[in-house]
């Protein structure tokens, strides 16, 4: 069993924020299934066939008691868990897939990591823009990180999310369907 895990804010209140795209990205690939929430895992889940889908609902610094709460439950190996998130130091659009490593100053992973206590598992990293092209696009020395991610995409970033989108839902289809390299040779 694989278990994709899109990592966000629960709420409407972080709905379309640069932080929720492993959301918007796990609700696609659920495509016309249905969530239930699932109180013991702290979780909205969706089960397709041999994949589990989750939506932590502890916020995002605390998305790895929900992941390890699934993968105790369910017994799965770290090797089949997808981490699905934004990252700061990738360029608006452009996606990484990588296995293991640090969690790079995202607290979500490193919740993942410090509750797994394994950082053996694929993540799919979307590019949401960094601070300096924000800080020029501003016109200002100052840009609070923590305000980036939990604001929505400008609109002149909107078009290279949404493609950037419609290319994670693909990079997860062929790591599901040909495995890691493959889905690094063509998306990295």
């Amino acid at each position: 069993m694989y278990l994709i895990v899109g990592l966000g804010n629960p709420g409407e209140k972080y709905d379309g924020t640069r932080h929720n795209l492993g959301f918007v990205v796990v609700n696609k690939l659920a495509a016309d299934a249905s969530w239930s929430l699932e109180k013991k895992f702290k979780a909205e889940t969706c089960k397709t066939n041999n994949i589990l889908l989750i939506k932590p609902q502890t916020y995002m610094n605390e998305s790895g008691l929900a992941v390890k709460a699934l993968v105790d439950f369910y017994k799965i190996s770290a090797s089949n868990i997808i981490i699905i998130h934004d990252d700061l130091d990738l360029p608006l659009g452009k996606i990484k897939i990588r296995k293991g490593g640090a969690a790079g100053g995202h607290h979500g992973v490193e919740s993942v990591i410090n509750n797994l206590k394994d950082d053996q598992f694929i993540r799919v990293r979307l590019g949401i823009g960094n601070l300096d092209s924000q800080r020029s696009e501003k016109g200002t020395e100052h840009v609070n990180i923590e305000h980036f991610v939990l604001e929505s995409f400008l609109l002149l970033e909107r078009s290279k999310a949404k493609t950037m989108i419609k290319n994670a839902l693909k990079a997860v289809g062929l790591l599901l369907e040909d495995g890691l390299e493959s889905a690094q040779n063509q998306y990295n």
